[in-house]
């Protein structure tokens, strides 16, 4: 799906969502949207650590529009679900931290409150990065279905201090990369890890080269996890894992982050989120770790990948649209609230402005001093806002995931892991009644 399909999107999302028995509003107009007639008191789940604090500014200054604070597992851990039964119980939250590849399938499951004719929603629009708003409106003039909060534009984290030591510059084009890769490796490194389990870093890479895994066909879907972009970084990172120069290597896991703190990996291809971790966990690295921009598939080119990010979704089972469309809006806009987030739950705003804010463009110590902001900004700018999800991303994630463990053990490699996981997911979708072109 290219320019100007994100409404057929919607388009096909309200056909499923009226064909598997929604309720009787049709699925695009937007929810009555009054205020109501006294002190109000809604519940937010969020797993954001510190979004407490937040909360807690918003409290203070509407006493009549109290917000209660509920947490636990993030989304994809078990809290999704939970929302949907909590919806069709009518005892879910109000409102809900919602990922933007997971807006489809509560779409699908005709769970969200169209924010449309919620005052103050429209006009916070511009305040946002074009693609972000793109994602939570579906491409349609007249819908808001969630309010972005979040985003993770990758850049290339890199150990300065050993590419200086090795005569290396900081490639600008994934041909050098692979070049640079060779170069590392007889210095005893790996230029980067590769984790079976970070589906999403990789789909970013595929984002990133213009390629998708989801669009639509007239009035079905189409699954493409097998089309050439994707076909072209599996067959890159193939390359990069049979010739030794990526580590196979579990994300997250203490062995890593001991890789990291030592210089054994020399890169991290990650969001603006990464730089509180690489600090928190490899604090051994400090002053030796910079930043760049992403490589690119084509010389000469800026384009960049997301990886993460979340929005304020206000669920449909909410008897207090206003008031939940108030605060969402407050949270993610406001530059109280947007330094807050950044603050105690290191958020990269999804706002112009906030990106701007004296907060994020400063000197840190642990990049040698280098102001990082302006790379990931340039960064948010240039992912391409037309970018659809597909209604099962947990499962083709999960089948990803699977398919990409065997081939580290020598079972297949990452082209066929992204076959299989095409078959289960046009299965996965037609077991649900979902249409599919060409099936």
């Amino acid at each position: 799906m290219r320019r100007g399909a994100a409404g057929a999107l919607a388009a096909v999302l309200a056909a499923t969502v009226a064909g598997c028995g929604g309720g009787d509003e049709p699925d695009n107009a937007a929810q009555a949207c009054e205020p109501a007639d006294g002190p109000v008191t809604l519940e937010y789940y969020s797993w954001v650590p510190g979004i407490d604090k937040v909360i807690d500014i918003w409290n203070a200054k509407n006493p009549d529009i109290q917000v209660k604070f509920v947490t636990g597992p993030a989304g994809p851990d078990g809290a999704y679900q939970n929302f949907f039964n909590g919806i069709k119980a009518g005892n879910a939250p109000d409102l809900a931290q919602v990922e933007y590849d997971s807006l489809a399938s509560f779409r699908l499951q005709d769970g969200l409150v169209n924010l449309a004719d919620c005052e103050g929603v429209p006009e916070v629009k511009d305040k946002f990065v074009p693609w972000t708003w793109q994602q939570v409106s579906f491409g349609e003039a007249d819908a808001v279905y969630a309010v972005p909060q979040d985003i993770g534009p990758i850049g290339m984290y890199y150990r300065a201090d050993l590419f200086q030591e090795a005569g290396l510059q900081p490639p600008t084009t994934w041909e050098e990369y692979y070049e640079a890769a060779k170069v590392i490796r007889t210095k005893g490194g790996h230029i980067h890890h590769f984790a079976s389990g970070d589906v999403n870093w990789f789909l970013g890479q595929i984002w990133q080269a213009g390629g998708q895994w989801f669009s639509v066909d007239g009035d079905q879907w189409t699954v493409s996890l097998t089309g050439s972009e994707s076909q072209q970084v599996a067959n890159y990172w193939q390359r990069m894992l049979d010739e030794d120069l990526a580590r196979p290597m579990a994300g997250w896991s203490d062995e890593w982050w001991n890789a990291m703190n030592t210089g054994e990996i020399w890169t991290w291809v990650s969001p603006y989120w990464a730089n509180a971790l690489l600090s928190q966990n490899a604090p051994d690295a400090s002053g030796k770790w910079a930043v760049a921009y992403m490589p690119q598939w084509t010389a000469g080119q800026r384009a960049a990948g997301n990886w993460g990010g979340s929005t304020t979704a206000v669920l449909r089972s909410t008897e207090h649209p206003y008031e939940a469309a108030k605060f969402a809006t407050w949270l993610n806009s406001d530059p109280e609230a947007l330094q807050a987030l950044n603050e105690n739950g290191g958020l990269y705003p999804a706002t112009v402005e906030g990106q701007r804010m004296p907060a994020l463009a400063k000197p840190l110590p642990y990049f040698g001093d280098q102001d990082i902001s302006g790379i990931f900004a340039e960064a948010a700018g240039n992912v391409d806002a037309d970018f659809p999800w597909g209604p099962t991303m947990t499962q083709t994630y999960s089948d990803v995931r699977d398919g990409f463990a065997r081939a580290i053990e020598g079972n297949g490699n990452l082209t066929t892991a992204l076959e299989s996981a095409q078959n289960s997911t046009v299965d996965a979708l037609k077991s649900q009644s979902i249409p599919v072109a060409g099936n």
